[in-house]
């Protein structure tokens, strides 16, 4: 029996300025093992999209080992996902993990310059 992660609920939390903003949580059997990854987190091998658990004494356990397994995206570009069982993932290092989100700033910092440059094109530089 091959269990996802589709059981999600929605909760409120009181936010800054007296703002809701709803927070998705997941509901884990108390008898599976926690993940050690979560969704979004970036690792060596890519993004983690989605998450599997394989209980104990089912055929897809026994096939591949019970416990968690994980769908990655390699990078943003890519049309292809990966899947991994936990003891495959390797978490990135502080610098690793520093370098990835510096080089995305920087790129996502250059196309709004580009942006900014087009806009002012259309309005030959007046602000209306």
């Amino acid at each position: 029996m091959k269990s996802s992660l589709a059981d999600f609920s929605q909760k409120s939390t009181n936010r800054f300025n007296h703002q809701f903003i709803m927070e998705p949580t997941i509901s884990i059997p108390k008898y599976w093992d926690y993940p050690r990854f979560v969704f979004g987190q970036r690792t060596q091998q890519g993004v983690i999209l989605g998450l599997e658990y394989y209980p104990p004494d089912t055929q897809l356990a026994y096939e591949y080992g019970h416990g968690w397994r994980y769908a990655l995206m390699p990078h943003k570009q890519s049309e292809d996902i990966f899947h991994y069982q936990e003891s495959q993932l390797k978490q990135l290092s502080k610098q690793e993990l520093l370098a990835q989100i510096t080089a995305e700033l920087e790129e996502h910092q250059q196309q709004i310059v580009i942006l900014q440059q087009q806009l002012l094109m259309i309005t030959g530089g007046s602000n209306g």
